[in-house]
């Protein structure tokens, strides 16, 4: 072959990203672009579903231009994407006939709470892993089909199609040919059975979706067809897609039974891998795919915190408190601490492992000398403060002590951050060379589709260690300090 260098399409819930690997793994070029949100009612989050393809055209062809390269220089795409996010379109026309309903929004939670009432949720999660929440997508897409007019006699007639944002873009990206998704982001729609790894019918009647709308499942490197020659100048293979979380898992070489690590974008995602155990969570944890190859299913076990870097957007965005989210580490290092301050960002609701969807944000412990230091250590630190929840969950459902967590994502150039984190924790954090691990790992499963890579082990070499951060606050200080936590947590819950 060849062309030796892969393009990630990586498509976050705030921004759209490209960038254009070597086969070594080190990225070559990027660009990246936000997009708008929407929000129409409280606790809603709509993203327009056009604009984020037009976003994907815009950096990957900017991205090629900043690479000095042509679509022939480019071996396959991978695709990584915003999970659970909701589109439902037209298949003549390629028109979306609402905006995608995004991860985040709590439209359906009555809907969610009255399965539970009636002892669903039980055979809901022994089929998919997954709890009852409005987090996914099944609600989401039962709702499109009740409220857009006439959209429920035509998915019954085959005329409309269903996809998470990786299909979506598979379909523009090869003109309406390609109609398909990978295990992962399946497995996170509430109608994927991961133990048969299948469109589960007994679900599909559950939340009335017809199977007419549905993709095909893939594995998570596998051949997902061509872009049209007009996308880049050539067309290109899509070789390999998976949900933002589990390429991250594959990014950070996470392949071992038991190896853990936690994504810092607009969410945080705990996930570790389980092996080809399907591991049950007691505490309200979620059971998943962590990736599939040659037919094979590894699962994971992962623990979603809906906010995280939405903290800081909200801080330099909402409040104005800051500029740009670069400012925050300084200001958390000047303040040293928040005394007593603590944010808990429930703007969408409680995550894992709470899962209360009318939870929502506040701010504890404001005395009048409280000042925007104070405020903004405590954004970040809530951060930690919730990754602790995740790792004390993992921990009451009998996984093994861990010693080392592996961290990604845009916050963790945030080298406060990074160290309040193993303070907080009280384990080693380790920060690879390369933050942007979901577009890495999309790119790993595209290369091994064309040859590039021939193994996992081969891939697992490539990881690098950029920086180790092991823990120095006193053990006294981080249990008072998660207590605090723990009790603002509460209050939140409490009013809800």
């Amino acid at each position: 072959m060849s062309a030796t260098h892969l393009l990630a399409i990586d498509q976050g819930t705030t921004s759209t990203r490209a960038i254009v690997f070597d086969a070594a793994g080190h990225a070559v070029a990027s660009h990246q672009l936000e997009f708008k949100q929407h929000f129409p009612a409280d606790g809603w989050v709509e993203h327009d579903a056009l604009e984020i393809w037009w976003g994907v055209e815009s950096v990957c062809r900017e991205a090629l231009r900043k690479a000095g390269m042509k679509a022939t220089d480019i071996a396959a795409i991978g695709i990584t994407n915003q999970r659970e996010t909701t589109v439902l379109w037209d298949r003549a026309t390629g028109a979306p006939v609402h905006n995608a309903i995004v991860w985040q929004d709590r439209r359906t939670a009555s809907v969610c709470e009255g399965l539970k009432k009636d002892g669903h949720e039980a055979k809901v999660q022994e089929k998919t892993g997954l709890l009852l929440d409005p987090y996914f997508s099944a609600t989401k897409l039962a709702w499109l089909l009740d409220n857009v007019e006439g959209a429920r006699d035509r998915a019954h007639k085959g005329e409309l199609a269903f996809g998470t944002i990786d299909t979506w873009l598979l379909w523009k990206l090869t003109g309406g040919q390609s109609h398909a998704t990978d295990a992962t982001n399946a497995s996170r729609t509430l109608v994927f059975n991961i133990n048969t790894q299948e469109w589960d019918e007994e679900l599909l009647q559950l939340f009335r979706i017809p199977r007419a709308v549905l993709p095909e499942v893939k594995d998570s490197s596998a051949d997902f067809g061509r872009t049209t020659a007009d996308f880049l100048g050539a067309p290109i293979l899509v070789g390999g897609m998976a949900g933002d979380q589990q390429a991250a898992l594959i990014g950070q070489a996470c392949f071992k039974p038991g190896m853990v690590k936690s994504t810092y974008g607009t969410g945080c995602f705990m996930v570790m891998n389980t092996g080809d155990k399907l591991v049950r969570s007691s505490n309200r944890l979620l059971s998943t795919v962590g990736y599939r190859l040659n037919g094979k299913t590894t699962y994971a076990i992962e623990g979603s915190i809906f906010v995280a870097g939405a903290t800081i957007q909200w801080l330099r965005d909402g409040l104005k408190l800051i500029g740009k989210a670069s400012e925050t580490e300084s200001i958390a290092e000047q303040t040293g601490d928040a005394r007593g301050v603590y944010l808990v960002p429930a703007f969408t609701g409680l995550g894992a492992p709470y899962w209360d969807p009318h939870a929502r944000g506040a701010i504890f412990g404001l005395t009048r000398d409280t000042g925007i230091g104070e405020i903004v250590t405590a954004g970040l630190q809530s951060v930690c403060f919730q990754t602790r929840d995740l790792m004390e969950a993992m921990s009451r459902d009998g996984a093994d002590g861990v010693h080392t967590l592996r961290i990604d994502g845009g916050m963790v150039v945030n080298n406060w951050v990074s160290q309040r984190l193993a303070d907080i924790l009280g384990v080693a954090v380790d920060r690879p060379t390369v933050t942007e691990t979901t577009a890495l790992g999309a790119v790993y499963l595209a290369g091994l589709q064309v040859g590039l890579f021939r193994s996992l082990e081969e891939i697992a070499e490539l990881w690098r260690c950029d920086r180790e951060f092991t823990p120095v606050m006193p053990e006294e200080q981080r249990e008072t300090l998660y207590q605090g936590w723990l009790d603002a947590v509460r209050r939140v819950a409490s009013a809800s």
